[in-house]
């Protein structure tokens, strides 16, 4: 069978690149080896987002009668780790219900099995081989295990578990040590520590998060430790084993102990299947691209979490819309300096562009303006106070060169500065923009209005 683009995995990156290229008449065909979808859809985003509503939902019940509601016993009050993990599959199964429909309504072939790259224009799977005049690789990434004393052996025990485990687990562990302070990490840590276990987060650096910025991170962190999470940081691990996880802390060595141990250190490319390319890889190994997704190799595209740009679901379908609409004729390209990063938390984070920090090392004429929850309506009626807006702004010209927030719907705000940063607005464009009260968007009003002058409410 020949196709104009063959599509070797399944994921945000592959599937969104797939029906993209079909409505713009493109025949496509798409390898995956396992569930449409990815490891975002399945095991990743959509599954920890639905366990993380569960356990706010949760939160929130146990603090009712801060709300006026009474004559509910939070001793009675308990989580069915079952039945929350069947809502969970309801949820998954539905939204990849929804990507086969997808792919019947675009008439996309959908090829179920491991694909091997025989040549960039031929790819088996079952024993069939399908050619296709262009190839996007959307194989993705996989758990990256470094060489620690025992960690072989306590993952094959079942002692040492990822992120997919803890999907799997039978029940919710009473002591539960995470190793790693990255988004996965942290997102586990607040879902576990809400849902009643004793979480001890163990991370290398001086803080969690040390891609976001730095003041939204440092005070997240204090936020978990006072729901209870145990972080220790400045750490070296330096084994672990069916007894525990030992690590080098302050000049002494510690031992922590739990029920499971899950490990989040970073991804490594999955490059399993295109070996007989000869490709152009990074120092880390990840698959070079331009930023028309173009490999070293004509008419060879690698999108999503194999070329090591951003480790994000959203970041991969935009590469795929892009890769796309360049095999099929329309030139587009992607610009990394606007993507938004999101950590689902109790608050959440989400920033776009730079950080303070980074604006004033390309030399800015740094403008800083930060006004908080604390003083929002909205906020407050919702009993959801810690938090803030951060805009970082060029004083010559407003130009808006990051927005970092970090507010119980961080999220879904964030999208207002990329759409800002997108079209070049200024502070003084988000400051004249009308925002609705009551509600928490008018805190990147303010925090605008602080940026050319004064915020109004502080």
């Amino acid at each position: 069978m020949k196709y104009d683009v063959v599509i070797i995995g399944g994921g945000p990156g592959g599937y969104v690149a797939a029906i993209k290229a079909a409505q713009l008449g493109g025949k496509v065909a798409v390898v995956e080896k396992e569930r449409l979808g990815g490891v975002c859809l399945n095991w990743g985003c959509i599954p920890t987002k639905t366990l993380l509503r569960t356990a706010k939902l949760y939160k929130d019940m146990l603090r009712a009668k801060e709300f006026g509601i009474v004559g509910i016993d939070d001793s009675k009050v308990k989580i069915d780790w079952s039945l929350l993990l069947k809502r969970k599959d309801r949820v998954v199964n539905r939204l990849v219900t929804g990507i086969h429909g997808l792919f019947n309504k675009n008439n996309i072939d959908l090829y179920q099995g491991m694909g091997r790259l025989i040549d960039k224009n031929r790819v088996q799977v079952n024993g069939e081989i399908i050619t296709g005049k262009n190839l996007i690789i959307a194989t993705g990434a996989k758990e990256n295990f470094p060489e620690i004393e025992g960690l072989k052996e306590a993952l094959e025990s079942g002692k040492v578990i990822n992120s997919k485990g803890a999907l799997q687990l039978e029940e919710i562990p009473k002591e539960l040590i995470i190793i790693g302070g990255g988004v996965i990490a942290v997102e586990f840590a607040t879902l576990f520590n809400a849902l009643g276990s004793h979480v001890t987060l163990i991370q290398r650096s001086r803080r969690i998060l040390s891609s976001m910025e730095e003041e939204m991170a440092l005070t997240l962190q204090q936020q978990l430790i006072r729901d209870g999470v145990n972080i220790v940081t400045h750490t070296r691990l330096k084994s672990i084993n069916q007894e525990g996880v030992l690590i080098e802390h302050e000049g002494e060595e510690r031992l922590f102990t739990g029920d499971k141990y899950l490990i989040s250190l970073g991804l490594k490319p999955r490059l399993n299947g295109i070996e007989n390319l000869d490709l152009e890889l990074d120092s880390k190994g990840f698959i070079k691209t331009n930023e028309k997704m173009e490999t070293s190799i004509k008419g060879v595209y690698a999108i999503g979490d194999i070329n090591g740009k951003f480790p994000l679901a959203h970041v991969a379908s935009a590469e795929g819309i892009v890769a796309a609409e360049n095999i099929m004729g329309i030139d587009s390209t992607i610009n990394y300096n606007i993507v938004p990063q999101c950590v689902y938390t109790f608050p959440e984070l989400a920033s776009v562009g730079l950080t303070e920090e980074e604006a004033r090392n390309k030399s800015y004429d740094v403008a800083v303006s930060k006004f908080p929850l604390a003083a929002n309506g909205k906020a407050l009626a919702e009993g959801e106070g810690v938090g803030f807006v951060k805009i970082i702004s060029d004083k010559r010209y407003g130009e808006i060169l990051g927005v970092h927030i970090m507010a119980s719907h961080a999220t879904d705000m964030i999208s207002e500065g990329v759409a800002a940063m997108q079209l070049e607005s200024t502070v003084y464009d988000i400051a004249k923009a009308i925002h609705p009260h009551p509600t928490l968007s008018e805190i990147v009003m303010e925090a605008a209005l602080g940026a050319i002058d004064r915020p109004i409410h502080i």
